[in-house]
């Protein structure tokens, strides 16, 4: 996953343009949480789950565990594991910084603790940077909103901090095409997740009924679910 940096510097990775996007390591659960998820369900999934953007999360090694097969997309991949991992540990720091001075609204739900918390970062990124290293053809260098998979390849794609977190970077036409292009690779019958639906301060979409209207023209249904108080998911259906 990918997160809503509060500055620039060494933590972010460059997006093409020479946009900043801070780097994180979670883990499964925290997935799981952010996404209306079980473990149970990701297991019991009929194919392979899409996670864009990937970052440094431990996601494609922990859910490997339970049977469901992941891969990652992003465009940081290029960098190669190791590297990506240096910048997701300076990502660590940063919201480590925005913990200590706003630890309500940074600690996501079900979080007491800001170091427990981290820790569960630490880990994920270690996972992450052993699994990239051994299994390089789960973590694919790409970038919404092209990406390179055929039509249908996946029974669930997840897209976590990045669409609506950075209204700066992502205009509503950006938004529109990246959120078809998460729709165009999931399988029929399979859905397209997007977390959270607000930015960095908090803000929700302002334009997201126009957007789902225009999702609608291109016939893709969608639909905002809740997943913990304040908290909401953009889920998409497959294009018809």
């Amino acid at each position: 996953m990918t997160s809503p940096a509060a500055s620039t510097g060494p933590t972010h990775r460059q997006r093409p343009g020479g946009a900043p996007v801070l780097v994180t390591s979670r883990p499964l659960d925290e997935y799981c949480a952010a996404f209306g998820l079980t473990r149970a369900a990701l297991g019991r999934l009929p194919g392979p789950v899409l996670d864009c953007p990937g970052g440094a999360a431990a996601l494609a090694a922990e859910a490997r565990a339970l049977g469901c097969e992941v891969v990652a997309a992003d465009p940081g991949y290029a960098l190669g594991p190791h590297r990506l991992a240096a910048l997701a540990a300076t990502g660590r720091a940063t919201m480590a910084e925005d913990l200590r001075r706003r630890p309500p609204r940074r600690l996501p739900a079900g979080h007491r603790r800001p170091e427990k918390y981290l820790r569960s970062w630490d880990r994920a990124r270690r996972l992450f940077a052993a699994d990239a290293a051994t299994g390089p053809e789960r973590y694919v260098a790409a970038a919404l909103p092209r990406l390179p998979f055929a039509d249908g390849s996946f029974a669930l794609t997840l897209s976590a901090y990045l669409l609506f977190a950075y209204p700066a970077v992502f205009t509503p036409a950006d938004q529109l095409r990246a959120l078809r292009e998460l729709a165009r690779v999931t399988t029929p019958g399979g859905e397209a997740r997007v977390f959270p639906l607000y930015d960095h301060l908090g803000r929700r979409c302002p334009h997201l009924p126009e957007l789902r209207a225009a999702l609608r023209h291109y016939g893709i249904a969608s639909r905002v679910l809740s997943t913990a108080p304040a908290q909401h998911v953009l889920v998409l259906g497959p294009a018809r």
